[in-house]
């Protein structure tokens, strides 16, 4: 999916938001066993049930490949049940030296086809260049993360800079607004504007909101730009919203109020 086909999705559905199937068998609702073969028929009535609001759909490939081929095999249908129109992103925050990152954006990109991966930039250019060269196809940047750990490194003093402004400020002279977008945590939200700065025209992926606390009027009022310029992940708040027979229903009037927030915002 190409930049302008993204925008004209969000323009169209008045949404920016990505659900996330982070499928855990041991909080799937009281219809379904707790077995690795419910998964399938789990997203695809999740996929169902917020295509309507939802203008991508993200697969955490943690939560399938646990499974081995089987979990594979899972992902891959539950993949081909996301609506073409929608964009489709394998968070597998891969990254390696450029032979074994060719083998992963043609695993992700030609064998899968999804429509981005997301990648961790440790190990620099080489690592991220083989995803970059594939057309209407996008890497997805870790930047600036929401979870407790980021500290660690993210918020280290380079000169005159944090190490997470020193990755986006690099990284953007890789690919450009068309194939690259960054990671930025909704609960690093205050930081939005600064970073709407540095990489005022990239799209941002902001994982957080929902069960992890992060504000979506702050991430919307900071982060967005002309074109939008967010996809905004909400997973558990989502396809967890219910545990009973009524998940369906929970799990669409939950996307539904993310989605009537983010028109105002469109």
């Amino acid at each position: 999916m190409n930049r302008q086909e993204l925008i004209n999705q969000i323009r169209s559905k008045k949404s920016f938001l990505c659900t996330g199937l982070d499928t855990d068998i041991q909080k799937l609702p009281v219809v379904f066993e707790k077995e690795a073969k419910n998964i399938l028929p789990f997203n695809q009535a999740i996929i169902d049930a917020t295509q309507q609001f939802s203008v991508s759909y993200k697969i955490n490939t943690a939560f399938y490949e646990q499974y081995g081929a089987r979990g594979w095999e899972i992902m891959e249908h539950t993949l081909n049940a996301i609506p073409k129109q929608c964009f489709s992103i394998a968070d597998a925050k891969r990254g390696d030296i450029g032979n074994t990152s060719s083998m992963y954006a043609r695993a992700f990109f030609d064998t899968m086809n999804f429509d981005a991966v997301t990648v961790a930039p440790y190990m620099g250019e080489d690592s991220l260049r083989p995803f970059l060269e594939f057309e209407n196809k996008w890497i997805i940047c870790l930047a600036l993360t929401s979870n407790a750990g980021h500290q660690d490194f993210q918020k280290l003093d380079l000169e005159n800079e944090k190490l997470y402004e020193r990755v986006l400020k690099t990284v953007s002279k890789y690919g450009n607004i068309n194939n690259l977008m960054f990671v930025v945590g909704a609960t690093r939200a205050e930081q939005l504007k600064h970073i709407r700065n540095i990489v005022p025209e990239h799209f941002l992926l902001v994982p957080g909101v929902g069960a992890q606390g992060g504000n979506l009027d702050e991430v919307a009022n900071y982060g967005s730009n002309k074109d939008c310029g967010l996809l905004v992940n909400s997973s558990r708040g989502i396809i967890y919203a219910s545990d009973g027979d009524d998940y369906l229903i929970r799990a669409k009037e939950e996307a539904q109020k993310l989605q009537v927030q983010m028109s105002h915002y469109i």
